[in-house]
Protein backbone atom coordinates (compact mmCIF):
# COMPACT_ATOMS: atom_id res chain seq x y z
CA UNK A 1 0.00 0.00 0.00
CA UNK A 2 1.22 3.08 -1.18
CA UNK A 3 2.07 6.00 1.82
CA UNK A 4 -1.20 7.85 3.43
CA UNK A 5 0.43 11.33 2.70
CA UNK A 6 1.54 10.59 -1.02
CA UNK A 7 -2.33 9.17 -1.91
CA UNK A 8 -3.93 12.16 0.43
CA UNK A 9 -1.39 14.90 -1.94
CA UNK A 10 -2.65 12.93 -4.79
CA UNK A 11 -6.33 13.41 -3.85
CA UNK A 12 -5.65 16.94 -3.12
CA UNK A 13 -4.23 17.33 -7.06
CA UNK A 14 -7.32 15.47 -8.50
CA UNK A 15 -9.80 17.81 -6.46
CA UNK A 16 -8.12 20.33 -7.67
CA UNK A 17 -7.87 19.55 -11.19
CA UNK A 18 -11.42 18.27 -11.42
CA UNK A 19 -12.66 22.02 -9.99
CA UNK A 20 -10.04 24.07 -12.26
CA UNK A 21 -11.27 21.89 -15.92
CA UNK A 22 -15.30 22.49 -14.58
CA UNK A 23 -14.67 26.02 -14.07
CA UNK A 24 -12.74 26.03 -17.76
CA UNK A 25 -15.06 23.74 -19.61
CA UNK A 26 -18.57 24.50 -17.82
CA UNK A 27 -20.46 22.47 -20.78
CA UNK A 28 -18.29 19.75 -19.87
CA UNK A 29 -18.78 17.29 -17.05
CA UNK A 30 -15.52 15.78 -15.72
CA UNK A 31 -15.82 11.80 -14.80
CA UNK A 32 -12.32 10.39 -14.09
CA UNK A 33 -8.81 10.41 -13.55
CA UNK A 34 -6.43 9.23 -15.97
CA UNK A 35 -3.28 7.73 -14.56
CA UNK A 36 -0.36 5.43 -16.29
CA UNK A 37 -0.95 1.80 -15.27
CA UNK A 38 2.06 1.75 -13.45
CA UNK A 39 1.14 4.64 -11.24
CA UNK A 40 -2.23 3.47 -10.85
CA UNK A 41 -0.65 -0.09 -9.17
CA UNK A 42 2.52 2.24 -7.34
CA UNK A 43 -0.85 4.45 -5.42
CA UNK A 44 -2.69 1.13 -4.61
CA UNK A 45 -5.59 2.19 -6.38
CA UNK A 46 -8.24 -0.24 -8.53
CA UNK A 47 -9.42 0.59 -11.75
CA UNK A 48 -13.01 2.13 -11.23
CA UNK A 49 -12.39 2.63 -8.29
CA UNK A 50 -14.19 6.16 -6.79
CA UNK A 51 -11.76 8.33 -5.15
CA UNK A 52 -14.26 11.63 -4.97
CA UNK A 53 -17.37 12.02 -5.38
CA UNK A 54 -18.28 10.78 -9.12
CA UNK A 55 -14.78 10.67 -10.27
CA UNK A 56 -13.32 7.40 -10.90
CA UNK A 57 -10.04 6.37 -11.44
CA UNK A 58 -8.67 5.05 -14.70
CA UNK A 59 -5.62 3.44 -16.50
CA UNK A 60 -4.40 5.00 -19.75
CA UNK A 61 -1.68 5.32 -21.96
CA UNK A 62 -0.29 8.69 -19.98
CA UNK A 63 3.05 9.06 -19.45
CA UNK A 64 4.15 8.22 -15.19
CA UNK A 65 3.99 10.82 -13.13
CA UNK A 66 0.82 12.65 -14.71
CA UNK A 67 -2.59 12.54 -14.89
CA UNK A 68 -5.42 14.22 -16.67
CA UNK A 69 -9.19 14.28 -15.89
CA UNK A 70 -11.30 12.51 -18.43
CA UNK A 71 -14.61 14.23 -19.69
CA UNK A 72 -17.44 14.04 -21.46
CA UNK A 73 -16.42 16.46 -23.92
CA UNK A 74 -13.76 16.61 -26.51
CA UNK A 75 -11.50 18.99 -26.66
CA UNK A 76 -9.27 18.54 -29.77
CA UNK A 77 -12.40 18.57 -31.96
CA UNK A 78 -13.14 22.07 -31.03
CA UNK A 79 -12.49 24.80 -33.13
CA UNK A 80 -10.41 27.28 -33.59
CA UNK A 81 -12.04 30.97 -32.56
CA UNK A 82 -12.21 33.79 -35.31
CA UNK A 83 -9.58 35.84 -34.04
CA UNK A 84 -6.99 32.33 -32.84
CA UNK A 85 -7.79 31.61 -36.84
CA UNK A 86 -6.81 35.25 -38.33
CA UNK A 87 -3.72 35.38 -35.87
CA UNK A 88 -2.82 31.86 -37.29
CA UNK A 89 -3.04 32.94 -40.92
CA UNK A 90 -0.95 35.87 -39.92
CA UNK A 91 1.84 34.29 -38.86
CA UNK A 92 1.62 31.60 -41.67
CA UNK A 93 1.55 34.15 -44.50
CA UNK A 94 4.31 36.52 -43.15
CA UNK A 95 7.69 35.49 -44.58
CA UNK A 96 10.69 36.12 -42.19
CA UNK A 97 14.38 35.98 -43.47
CA UNK A 98 16.66 33.87 -42.44
CA UNK A 99 19.44 34.48 -40.05
CA UNK A 100 23.12 32.78 -40.13
CA UNK A 101 24.63 31.22 -37.57
CA UNK A 102 26.71 33.75 -35.99
CA UNK A 103 25.40 36.80 -37.43
CA UNK A 104 25.30 39.59 -35.60
CA UNK A 105 22.76 41.40 -37.50
CA UNK A 106 19.34 41.05 -38.87
CA UNK A 107 18.70 40.81 -42.44
CA UNK A 108 15.98 43.40 -42.50
CA UNK A 109 18.28 46.22 -39.89
CA UNK A 110 19.32 48.69 -42.63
Amino acid sequence: MADTGKIAKNLERFAQAVASHDRENPTHTAYGIGLAHFDLERLGFDEGEEVLPGITIHADSGVTGNFRVLCDGEHEQEGLTEEEEQAVDAIAREALPAIAPGSTRFPYEQ
